[in-house]
This record gives C-alpha cells, structure tokens and sequence, in this order.
C-alpha cells in the first residue's frame, strides 16, 4: 500500500512538474528581422490578472485553411527565373515548413490577373457546349496547380469566374465598365448599376449551369479534383475588367432552377458555394440563403471587401454556414509593413467573426503588381524579371506565421484581452497564439492559459507565433 502511495504521488509531482515547465516556442517577425527563432519560454503557476488569456476549453468555428489564388501573371513572372528557384518560392509557399497553403482558389475562365480575355467556349449560342475547352488553361494554369500540388498533393482547389462568356452577357462585353484605354468597349456597352449583367433566358441560365459542370469534370480528367465552385466574383461591382452584376434574386433564380439541378443530374462532385459576395448589405446575402430552392444546394459561403461589414450579422443569422474570406484586400502595389499591418486587421476581422479560411489574392508578381489593367497590387513574393531578384514581402511572413501553424482541422479559441491576437488548438492538442505588436517600441504581455503564465516580450512592430 506504501509502494502504491508513493507511485501515485510520483505521478502527481510528474504531472505538475510537466505543467510548470511546459516550453513555448516562439518565432518571430520584424521588417529587418523576418522569420526569426526567439527564446524558448516556460509556463509557471500564477493568478495574477494577465494581459491576454486563452480559454482551451472553449472552442469556436473549425479552421478549413489558408490560401491564395492561381493566376496567370503570377506563372509568367515564375518563368523569368531558373526551375531550382521557382521550386524554392513554391515550396516555400506550400510545403510544411513553409507558408503551408492548404486550400486555394483559380478562376473559372479569366479574371484581371489573365493576359487577356477569354472563356471556355467563345463560340456564340453554342447551348450544348460543344466547343467548350480548356486548352488554355493546360499551358498556364494547370501547370502552376501541379507544380504546387508536387509538394502539397492534398491541396484542395476551388473556382469561382470573373464573368460569363460575353455572349451571355446583356452587353455582350466581359467587363462592366470601360476604360480610356479600352479600344473593345463602346461607350453604350458599359453598365453603371447593379442589374443583373446576364441574359436571364432559360437557354443561356441552362448553358451556363452546364459549362460550370463541364468545367469541373474537365478539371477532373487533368488530375485536379475542384472542392467547390462560386457562383459569382463580386456580384455587386462593375470595373473595366471580366465582371458581372447579378441581383440576388436572380442569383437564388439560378442557383436553385439550373446550377443545382444541373450538378445534381451530372453528378458533378464539387460543392456550390454562394460567392464571392462583396456587400456591405446583409439583405444581398440573407436573399440568396432564405431562399427555398437555392439553400438546398449551397454548401457554404464566400465574402470579400466590403462583405466584412456583414459577416458578423451572416454569421449571427446562419451559423451553420460555412464562411470563406475569398480574396484579401490588394493594396496599391506597395508590400510594405503597413500593408501588412491592414491585412492581419482584415484577418482578425473575419476570423473572429466566424469565418473558417481566409484567402490571400496574388502570391507572386513582378514589382509592379500592376494587373492587365493598370491597377498595381500587392503580393506575398515579387520577382524582377531583369534581375532576378526574388523578394519576400511583409505579408508573406503575415500569412506563415498563421498557415505554418495552424492546420485544417484546428479550432480558434475564446480569448481575452484586446484584439491583436488569435489563438487556435491543432488536431494534436497544440495551441497556437499569433500576437501582432503595432507599436514602435518593446511591449511586455503576459499570458495566461488555465492557472499558468509566461511573460513575452514583444520586439516594436512585430508579428509573433507561440506554440506549446
């Protein structure tokens, strides 16, 4: 019986001692100092009020993952440099000691990243999608996928289109808008309002559910497995580039009438989502899910821009739904600190209000970011094409130090203490805290899980990882 007592005793001291010096880990980034191993910490028994607290028992949504888009511009300017360093950005964008990416987006025919206009079938009322094809995509995109798929070959990839093919469109044009630039637009063509931009006969909303089906089963045969399709990128805008307006009630028209019923039939395997919406307006989206025949297809929805100013309400009205941020803020071109600054408050914007992934948009560009149509970007990697020069920008550090860190699978947790911060718990039990110090100067925070404490010092201007 002594024997006994002193085993479990043993045990006892074991655990606690285990509790006490439990080490965190901590990695972190300053704009001289990207990426940087910080001093190993230890937890100690404390109950002193703390600066940030985690609660690991109080779990909140399910984490799906991070991403980015495929586009075209980003492939070509991967071509300037030699194959060892394009294999050395893509695996740093997505193996697991890199960026981690896990899930990411391509456009359903082209978008303002493309090289110029284009569908899968350009061939006017052609109903059966005869001519539909993606060739093009076999030369551009489909290589940029795999490419990233031989290092993450679970990657999942979901699609979404810009625009129809122009002969749908009631002013037969890809875009909306037109530009000085422009020599294809007319004057009367462009469209300043938010009526829907599709031709919303029977024969052209059955050809387009079609050519959404074909595009995932051509997809298929190529080896990529499409996880979902959106049925429409910002549906409330209309720039001088592939864009399409529709109004929520003839997007639930569609959706449940010709979409559905066309993956139904075809046995189409990936998911409807509802996206990418961009209104600021719950009533856009609440439309669309109230819907009676369209919710019955829609797995899951996407947000971006101004829909940050929704999804709280969204999230509140639906929490079943799945919520995906679909395409970061671009930021004019200039990958700077700042930029980064304003992407993790978009981050912890939508993340803290129920959204399940997040999206980046370009992963690489030349210096400029400047799409096809004038608009300089922001990019996590920027490669000078005459140099050489491979830069890795702020926010490529902003979005490793969450997507290296937490995985599919993973829950966010309830925290207290201000907003900087998120924390998750991993499959295997680990916590993850990402802190963001936006002050100049040296910050000191302690925190606290349970009736443990550490102290972290914060260098100024600094993203930081802890893991334990």
């Amino acid at each position: 019986m002594v024997g006994k007592n002193i085993t479990m005793l043993f045990l006892v001291l074991l655990i606690t001692f285990g509790v006490n010096a439990q080490k965190v880990t901590w990695k972190y980034t300053t704009e001289k100092e990207p990426w940087k191993k910080g001093t190993d910490l230890s937890f100690k028994k404390s109950s002193e009020k703390a600066d940030i607290a985690i609660y690991p028992d109080k779990k909140l949504q399910k984490m799906d993952g991070f991403g980015a888009c495929f586009n075209e511009l980003g492939w070509e300017v991967l071509q300037a440099v030699d194959q060892k360093t394009r294999n050395t950005i893509i695996t740093d964008l997505f193996s697991a000691e890199g960026v981690n990416f896990s899930l990411c987006r391509i456009p359903l025919g082209s978008n303002d990243y493309s090289f110029n206009y284009y569908s899968y079938n350009d061939v006017p009322e052609d109903f059966e999608m005869k001519n539909f094809s993606i060739d093009r995509d076999r030369y551009i995109l489909i290589p940029y996928i795999k490419s990233a798929m031989a290092i993450k070959p679970n990657l999942q990839i979901w699609a979404s289109p810009w625009s129809p093919p122009l002969w749908m469109k009631v002013n037969n044009h890809y875009a909306m808008g037109s530009y000085n630039g422009d020599k294809t637009m007319n004057e009367g063509q462009a469209i300043r309002n938010n009526a829907t931009a599709f031709k919303m006969e029977n024969r052209y909303l059955q050809a387009y559910a079609l050519y959404f089906s074909k595009f995932v089963e051509a997809y298929e045969k190529e080896g990529i497995d499409i996880s979902s399709v959106m049925v429409q990128n910002e549906p409330i805008y209309q720039p001088h580039w592939q864009s399409c307006t529709w109004r929520p009630d003839d997007l639930a028209y569609f959706i449940g009438k010709f979409l559905g019923p066309q993956f139904q039939k075809s046995a189409t395997k990936a998911d409807l989502w509802l996206g990418t919406v961009n209104s600021g307006d719950p009533n856009y989206t609440r439309t669309i899910l109230n819907d009676k025949e369209a919710s019955k297809y829609i797995k899951g929805l996407g947000v971006q821009w101004d829909a940050k100013n929704a999804i709280a309400t969204i999230n509140k009205e639906f929490p079943n739904m799945p919520i995906m941020q679909t395409e970061s803020e671009c930021g004019n071109g200039d990958r700077n600190w700042k930029s980064a600054e304003y992407t993790w408050s978009l981050i912890n914007t939508y993340l803290t209000n129920g959204a399940n992934s997040y999206m980046y948009w370009n992963m690489v560009l030349d210096p400029s970011g400047a799409s096809t149509w004038g608009w300089k970007q922001n990019a996590m990697i920027t490669i000078d094409k005459e140099t050489k020069k491979v830069s890795y920008n702020p926010e490529y550090y902003l979005m490793k130090h969450l997507s290296h860190y937490v995985l599919p699978g993973a829950y966010r947790l309830e925290t207290s203490g201000g907003k900087d911060h998120l924390a998750f718990v991993n499959p295997n039990g680990e916590i993850v805290l990402m802190v963001m110090n936006k002050d100049e100067e040296t910050k000191l925070v302690t925190l606290a899980v349970n009736d443990k404490q550490v102290s972290l010092q914060l260098k100024g201007k600094s993203m930081n990882t802890f893991t334990f």
